[in-house]
């Protein structure tokens, strides 16, 4: 593995173009202004370095020298403390910690959900995931309100994963009405960064048109 790893002198990401975990990994990337090559890997056929990189064969997965690595929450925090500036994740232990702890609740809670977008092709959500994800994105309108970003004023890592799921929910058949204001705000600051223009790839940008 070490030996693959270490022919490649630019820190890579191996990325699919629509997959909300790469895309948490690519907005992150950018707005940190990291120079990296990334790789679109799509369809059933992975490339062979992948393969012998990752023994899950899933992306996104990163390669920086001889280090290789393949869950998008640990590549996100590694990126973060190996380009600390600007910060995306608070100092203080206490305020990190609710920040882990949102960071898993949007894991658990919406990603799961929206997967199974990605892993069954639809057009749009079944019914069931649909109606517990639009429920659930609704139930913290009053966190989007309270602050510029969510939980903080700053753009922070909780930021870029929330951002690719709230991209995607006109492809998820999902509105979430007249109550969202707050939330439809937040999402008019976070879609006009530069850094969520950047991370977007054109199958992705179809995902609103």
């Amino acid at each position: 593995m070490a030996v693959i790893a270490n022919r490649r002198s630019v820190m890579t990401l191996f990325s699919n173009p629509t997959c909300i975990h790469s895309h948490r990994t690519r907005l992150m990337i950018a707005e940190k202004n990291i120079a990296i090559e990334i790789i679109n890997v799509e369809g059933p056929d992975l490339p062979e370095d992948l393969m012998d990189l990752n023994p899950y064969h899933t992306v996104p997965t990163l390669v920086d020298r001889d280090l290789v690595l393949y869950d998008s929450r640990v590549i996100v925090e590694y990126l973060d403390e190996r380009f600390p500036h600007p910060p995306l994740m608070p100092v203080d232990p206490v305020t990190r910690a609710q920040f882990r702890l949102a960071l898993f609740r949007i894991e658990k809670d919406w990603y799961e959900l929206a997967e199974q977008y990605d892993a069954e092709g639809d057009r749009k959500l079944a019914s069931k995931p649909r109606k517990m994800l639009r429920e659930s994105i609704l139930a913290s309108v009053e966190l989007f309100a309270a602050k510029q970003y969510f939980l903080s004023d700053e753009f922070s890592l909780v930021d870029s994963s929330i951002a690719p799921v709230l991209w995607r929910l006109p492809a998820y058949g999902i509105d979430l009405g007249s109550q969202a204001e707050p939330i439809e705000a937040y999402m008019k600051r976070v879609f006009e960064r530069r850094s969520f223009q950047e991370s977007l790839t054109e199958l992705e940008q179809e995902m609103r048109l």
